[in-house]
C-alpha cells in the first residue's frame, strides 16, 4: 500500500465565475407580494433555484424594503412572458412585519 500527497490545483480545478445579473423595473401593478415572496412576469425565463434580490418600493409608508429570495417556479412562454415565482429566505422579523403590512394592504 502506497499514499501520495495530491496537489489540490489538479484534483479541483477552478471555473471562472460567469455572474449572470439582471435588473428588473417592474411597474406596481406586475407584482403581485404575498408574505412569504412576490409573483411576476418576465419577458425572460428565469431557472430554478436563483437567487435574486427584490428591492420593493411602498407607494405609501417608509422606504424600500429590500429582499432576498430563491426562484422557485418559473412557468410560461415567450409569446405570454413567464410567471416568475420568488420566495423571500431569511427574512428579519421588522422586514417580514413590513412586507405582510404591504402585501394585506
Amino acid at each position: 500500500m502506497s499514499a501520495r500527497k495530491i496537489e489540490r490545483s489538479a484534483a479541483f480545478p477552478t471555473a471562472p465565475a460567469a455572474a449572470r445579473q439582471t435588473e428588473l423595473t417592474l411597474a406596481p401593478e406586475q407584482v403581485c407580494i404575498r408574505k412569504s415572496g412576490v409573483e411576476f412576469l418576465s419577458a425572460t425565463p428565469v431557472a430554478t433555484w436563483t437567487e435574486m434580490t427584490v428591492t420593493l418600493q411602498p407607494t405609501r409608508g417608509a422606504g424600500p424594503l429590500q429582499c432576498t429570495g430563491v426562484v422557485v417556479s418559473c412557468q410560461g412562454n415567450r409569446q405570454t412572458g413567464y410567471t416568475v415565482s420568488l420566495v423571500f429566505t431569511s427574512l428579519s422579523q421588522q422586514t417580514q412585519a413590513r412586507l405582510n403590512e404591504i402585501a394585506f394592504a
